[in-house]
């Protein structure tokens, strides 16, 4: 079985790094596993680190990546998706009810359906890496 997510709207959206479920690692609290993920771009740096944390919604931390990306730690590609796999563990381990929702797609292929994403989701057409997927 197929389990397609993307939207906040949309099914599965608790699956979504934008999906609003702090979660409490490295000494913090962050509302997102998005606000977390873009902040560990900026480790070495900690004026964008300290922004990121403060920002209110998951786009405007990837909007200001974006216009931050030369700041970004050398080695970001090769520790991305240790760090995606650290924020997910830790966003169902700290929410029970995301836990067991998770735990209920047993062997279903979990898929970030977008067009917008080829590497943490599936490309829209299913020639992505679908990283996101396969880290939940």
């Amino acid at each position: 079985m197929r389990i397609n997510f993307y939207d906040l709207n949309g099914p599965y959206a608790e699956f979504c790094n934008w999906y609003p479920a702090p979660i409490q690692l490295d000494g913090r609290t962050w509302p997102t596993v998005e606000h977390y993920f873009q902040a560990q771009k900026y480790v070495f740096d900690q004026a964008h680190f300290e922004h990121i944390s403060q920002l209110t919604t998951p786009q405007e931390t990837i909007d200001y990546s974006r216009t931050h990306y030369s700041a970004v730690q050398p080695d970001w590609h090769h520790v991305k998706n240790e760090v995606m796999l650290k924020a997910c563990m830790a966003k169902f381990q700290q929410h029970p009810k995301l836990k067991e929702l998770l735990l209920l797609t047993e062997d279903s292929m979990i898929i970030e359906h977008t067009a917008n994403d080829s590497y943490w989701g599936d490309g829209g057409d299913g020639t992505g890496r679908n990283q996101l997927g396969i880290t939940l």
